[in-house]
């Protein structure tokens, strides 16, 4: 890599994970905060760059490469800039497809249950009861799965996968992280509250976290 990677997002669930994983990754990059309030994302020179309007959107000069989506973003970065696998596996292996397995669970269940649990409790103009408790339940039972697959793993650490963090580490970690603003108390799941603990430690997460503020 000879120049910074470009990433344009918000200091929201989807907008940390991949700041996380690119201090971890150790690269440099430079970030362009998203005004989500005025729908920046939705003007015509973000939407050039993503045609869903959406962050985190990330531009690799290196490559060429401008893409989008949480999932695809991580794994675009796993492939290009983490050839050793010190956080995603080596394609092919049965943790490769596990791996694989995870990530989807978490950008096509977790992300956006949770995303609806928190505008019904936070932005929606009135509280609807059945929403809440429609989405409360169903943000309960996804961390609930969470939990035991960690719990499955626990023989190799509090990871979702093999013997260290990877792309699903990050990518769950940017949503299970909202659980306390919406009055989700993660201790309440053995190995996934130690698992959050742990890793919100971590020199890279502050910092991932830190630099979208």
């Amino acid at each position: 890599m000879t120049a910074p990677l470009k990433l344009y997002t918000a200091a929201t669930p989807n907008g940390f994970k991949i700041s996380i994983f690119l201090e971890f990754l150790g690269l440099k990059y430079d970030v362009q905060k998203i005004n989500l309030r005025t729908n920046e994302q939705k003007e015509d020179w973000f939407v050039k760059l993503n045609p869903n309007g959406r962050i985190p959107t990330l531009t690799d000069s290196n490559t060429g490469v401008t893409i989008s989506q949480t999932a695809a973003i991580l794994q675009y970065l796993a492939d290009t800039y983490d050839k050793d696998h010190k956080f995603s596996y080596k394609f092919g292996s049965v943790e490769y497809y596990k791996q694989l397995e995870y990530l989807i669970y978490s950008v096509a269940e977790q992300g956006p249950i949770t995303g609806q649990l928190s505008h019904f409790t936070r932005a929606a103009p009135e509280k609807i009861p059945y929403a809440l408790e429609r989405y409360g339940t169903d943000v309960k039972r996804i961390l609930g799965v969470l939990d035991e697959i960690i719990n499955r793993n626990k023989d190799n650490g509090l990871y979702f996968v093999g013997t260290h963090y990877s792309i699903v580490d990050f990518s769950v970690f940017g949503w299970a992280r909202s659980a306390g603003n919406l009055g989700i108390d993660l201790d309440q799941w053995t190995y996934l509250g130690k698992w959050f603990k742990e890793l919100s430690e971590a020199p890279e997460v502050k910092k991932g976290i830190e630099i979208l503020q």
